[in-house]
């Protein structure tokens, strides 16, 4: 048998039953279609939350205070953690590859000027604030280098603030009322937007000290320690247990790098894209079992063609590839239609809902077209077995 005498096999028997093979063809679309949709949407999603902690940059270090830890006995008046302060902060800046430690705590209050009323969440934060996070000041300064235990009472407002509170004026060199006590504005920073959920242009930056004594607490919530991108990420965080252990006598404190809680991050997201993916897959399943029912019924049909064939010397070998080739020709065609509905449909959501992020990677295309066609090999298995071991004699007969 030539190859073009097996292509015009294969492909005469689905342009004869064009209704029972575009059914079946269309019961492998729909689930690729389906595993492409959920895996894009899942990817989307992955990229897009990955991107949403990545913007303040990979190269951050973060100090919280607390060890977490499982001891067998009460460890009585020994349990108490000393808190993290602006000193400790000050001293995690001498470590050698360490460009900022910024202490940092936060709160909700409200602010009054001119006449107006907002509450706001209130960040208390060091001078390097912006630079460490990478949040651009649009008018005015940001918080100036002053004592960090007595800094002055100055404030920098975020976008939103600004607009609800002052309108188009400047607000520069104006006073505000945050809890009850007097700040100065000394700048506006660019908006921001939300990040994943929290709003940044609805806030305003103290500095640490006097947001310690407006929210009556002892120590900081957290400090970020950036670090030079080509320095050692272990390095840093030895640094940094060093200090800090030479400050508090043990280890009450957490470090945590940022690249560590988006490896965490990046492995769980990957195990929900899989299983959505997965999810979808089960409509694979579906046309799997189509295929192997109209490959069976094909068979049974085409029993005197199989023994016609066998009698001009087609070999057992043959016939078992031309049925297998049927069916994966089916799968290959289902899953095409089911990737270009799938990546189509994708698209249209996120035209329709801009705020659905959706990504296709090629990769995960591919793979779901070889999964088609390994659904239509695995199917067609049976029946082209049964149809390779018929007698000829006995085919030839059952017409």
């Amino acid at each position: 048998m030539q190859l073009r005498d097996f292509i015009l096999l294969t492909s005469g028997s689905l342009r004869a039953h064009r209704l029972r093979s575009g059914l079946t063809t269309l019961g492998i679309a729909v689930g690729i279609a389906a595993v492409i949709l959920l895996t894009s949407i899942g990817e989307g999603i992955h990229q897009f939350v990955l991107a949403e902690f990545s913007q303040f940059g990979t190269n951050v270090i973060s100090v919280a205070p607390g060890k977490t830890a499982t001891r067998g006995t009460s460890v009585g008046i020994f349990g108490s953690d000393r808190p993290l302060t602006i000193e400790d902060a000050e001293a995690l800046k001498r470590i050698p590859q360490v460009l900022y430690a910024d202490p940092a705590l936060q709160g909700n209050s409200e602010v009054n000027a001119n006449g107006r009323s907002r509450r706001v969440t209130v960040y208390g934060v060091g001078p390097d604030f912006d630079k460490a996070l990478h949040i651009n000041v649009a008018a005015g300064r940001f918080l100036p280098p002053d004592d960090p235990t007595s800094a002055r009472a100055l404030v920098t407002l975020g976008s939103k603030v600004r607009h609800e509170l002052f309108g188009d004026a400047n607000p520069l060199g104006a006073r505000i009322d945050i809890g009850g006590s007097r700040f100065r504005v000394i700048g506006v920073m660019e908006s921001k937007g939300q990040i994943l959920g929290v709003d940044l242009d609805d806030s305003v930056y103290i500095p640490a000290a006097r947001a310690l004594e407006l929210f009556n607490r002892e120590g900081l919530m957290e400090i970020h320690v950036v670090h030079a991108p080509d320095a050692s990420v272990d390095k840093v965080v030895d640094g940094i247990r060093k200090v800090l252990l030479a400050r508090h006598g043990r280890e009450d404190f957490t470090i945590t790098p940022q690249q560590q809680m988006l490896d965490v991050l990046s492995s769980v997201l990957d195990v929900l894209t899989f299983a959505v993916g997965a999810l979808g897959g089960v409509s694979l399943l579906v046309g799997g079992v189509g295929i192997l029912t109209i490959m069976t019924i094909a068979v049974s049909e085409r029993t005197s063609e199989i023994g016609l064939l066998r009698a001009l010397g087609a070999r057992r070998q043959q016939i078992r590839g031309l049925f297998l080739g049927e069916a994966m020709l089916l799968s290959g065609l289902g899953g095409a239609l089911g990737l270009a509905l799938g990546i189509g449909i994708g698209q249209l959501l996120h035209a329709v809902f801009s705020a659905l992020p959706v990504h296709t990677p090629w990769t995960y295309a591919a793979a779901a077209e070889i999964i088609a066609i390994a659904i239509g090999l695995a199917a067609g298995v049976a029946p082209a077995n049964k149809a390779a071991m018929l007698d000829p004699l006995e085919a030839l007969r059952a017409e």
